[in-house]
Parts: C-alpha cells; sequence; structure tokens
C-alpha cells in the first residue's frame, strides 16, 4: 500500500486551471485519505470540542410565547439560517481552525446547506484544510479563494448557489467584499485584524507570553501583539525571549513585522490597573496569566474572547 507523508498532495493533483471548483467526491475522499491518521484525529477532537459547546449555545437559545395582556401573544422563534458559505482562508497560512468555528457551528444551528469555499496553495488544496471541511460536515467545497469566493457564495454562478449568509475570517478585501455584499445576504461581522493581549503578573512564565503573542503576530504583518504586567522582570525579560523564539520560528518574517510595528510591553502598578488598560485596549483575544484569573472574568468588560489560565504556566516548558 502506498502511503504518503500528512499532508502531501495526491499525485493524481495537477497544477492548472481546474475543470471544476467544486471538489467531487473521490477528490474529497482522496484528499482526506493523505492526511495522517495522527492529524485526522487532531481535528476531530478539535471539532468535538467545537461541537459540544456550540450545542450547549443552543440549548440556551429558546423559543417563547407569552401572553402580555387577556388574548395578546408575543414570542419569538429560533429559525435557522438555510444556506450559509464559510470561507476558510489561507493565503499565506491554511487555517484549518477556520473550518471548525463556520462549518461546524453552522450544522450544529441546523443549517441545511453549508457550503464552503478555500483558496489554493500553489494551485493545489491544501489537504488539512480539506479534511477538516469534510468531517466538519461540508455539504459543498469549492477550490476557490478571496473577493471571488465571497461574490460567488453571495451572488451565485452558473455552478454555484448562492447563501443567504457569509460566514467566516478573511483579509481587508474579503472584509471589504462583505461589507458590501451586506443587504444582499446576511453576514457574521465585520473583522479587522487579529488581535492579541496577554494580561501577566510575576507568577506568568515569560516563554508561554511570548509563545502566544507570536502565535497570533505571525498571522500577519499589521497585527497587534500586547503584554500589560505588573512585573518589571517580565517585561525585561520578554525581548530577549522573543527574540530568542524568532531565530527558530519558520514564521519569523511576519511574526517580526507584525512585533516591531504594532507589538507593546506596558508595565503597570497594579490589577485593576491591568484592568483599566484591557478595557482601553479593547482586544479581540484577551489571555489572562496571573494568580487570580477569576477575577479578570469578574471585571473586564472589553473583549472578544478571554482565555483564562489556571494552574502551573511552568510546567509546559520545552
Amino acid at each position: 500500500m502506498e502511503t504518503r507523508p500528512s499532508g502531501s498532495i495526491p499525485k493524481s493533483w495537477t497544477v492548472g486551471p481546474p475543470k471544476s471548483f467544486r471538489l467531487s467526491a473521490e477528490e474529497r475522499d482522496e484528499l482526506v485519505s493523505s492526511v495522517s491518521e495522527e492529524t485526522l484525529e487532531d481535528i476531530r477532537f478539535a471539532q468535538q470540542q467545537v461541537r459540544g459547546f456550540a450545542e450547549h449555545q443552543k440549548s440556551a437559545l429558546r423559543d417563547i410565547e407569552v401572553e402580555t395582556l387577556p388574548g395578546v401573544r408575543l414570542g419569538h422563534k429560533n429559525i435557522p439560517v438555510a444556506n450559509v458559505g464559510c470561507y476558510v482562508p489561507g493565503g499565506r497560512y491554511p487555517m484549518v481552525a477556520s473550518a471548525h468555528m463556520s462549518i461546524v457551528t453552522a450544522k450544529v444551528a441546523g443549517v441545511k446547506r453549508a457550503i464552503a469555499c478555500t483558496p489554493p496553495t500553489a494551485g493545489k488544496p491544501h489537504p488539512e484544510t480539506i479534511a477538516a471541511m469534510v468531517l466538519a460536515g461540508a455539504d459543498e467545497i469549492y477550490l476557490l479563494g478571496g473577493v471571488q469566493a465571497i461574490a460567488a457564495m453571495a451572488l451565485g454562478t452558473e455552478t454555484i448557489a448562492g447563501v443567504d449568509m457569509l460566514v467566516g475570517p478573511g483579509n481587508a478585501y474579503v472584509a471589504e467584499a462583505k461589507r458590501q455584499l451586506f443587504g444582499r445576504v446576511g453576514i457574521d461581522l465585520l473583522a479587522g485584524p487579529t488581535e492579541v493581549l496577554v494580561l501577566a503578573d510575576d507568577s506568568a512564565d515569560v516563554e508561554m507570553i511570548a509563545t502566544d503573542l507570536l502565535g497570533q503576530a505571525e498571522h500577519g504583518p499589521n497585527l497587534p501583539a500586547i503584554l500589560v504586567t505588573t512585573s518589571r522582570i517580565l517585561a525585561e525579560q520578554l525581548p530577549a525571549e522573543l527574540d530568542r523564539q524568532l531565530a527558530e520560528l519558520p514564521t519569523a518574517e511576519i511574526a517580526r513585522a507584525a512585533w516591531q510595528t504594532h507589538g507593546e510591553i506596558r508595565l503597570v502598578a497594579s490589577r485593576d490597573e491591568m484592568r483599566r488598560e484591557a478595557d482601553a485596549i479593547a482586544s479581540e483575544h484577551v489571555e489572562v496569566l496571573t494568580r487570580d484569573p477569576r477575577w479578570f472574568l469578574a471585571n473586564l468588560t472589553n473583549f472578544g474572547a478571554l482565555f483564562l489560565w489556571a494552574g502551573d504556566q511552568r510546567r509546559f516548558r520545552r
């Protein structure tokens, strides 16, 4: 039996104009089979977590009907969108997780038809991304990216039936395309560059802080990455640790540009000042590495997603 390294493109794939942007069932199966079983298990595990939480979220959305006056009944009903187009970017790097967060959640919501578009890499599909789309339950998969993909899903073509709503991240051009199409179709939101803010006290580990800042900074050269800390030692150690990791990071060129242009280290005097700084920054991702992370859960108000760390961070050091 022939074996391939994880993520290698099957030999039957050639670079050139495709006969169809839509992947056939055979092409989907071939790409999934080229991905290692370990990677497939990782994808299944991630999607199980996303699916489980999405089901809890859905259970919190209740239909209601109440009688406000004799004979007067008011209510609301939650109805899934019929057709959704999920964009999974891959311009600089394949964004496998975007398939989990868009297709899986659409299916949990009860969307009857969830289609997905992702750009090719050097003219070829990225196997792990396609595997994530297939395992998430995408009804149709198109090897198509950028503004072209957004327009095709929203407006429809001779071969792609249009959708009612567009979801998923993308670059500035994708965001602008969604903005212009809003009203013709629904959209999830107008997303800007991804952002990360780390809040840390002297219990935090500088290696973990640097890793998490660079993990977002590598997405693009214009991405803000900020540390707000009450520890002067951490503030002084971080630049050297960033340099050490950048020397080994495959995506160092982009991550370094983001840090040099938009990176910040802010030293503050107290936990409450840290909170005020965080609410003023209002970052998309806020990570709390402190002795009492739940204090920030109770007191922060301006953030997109909040990540609370509990436990000994140093046990994750290499």
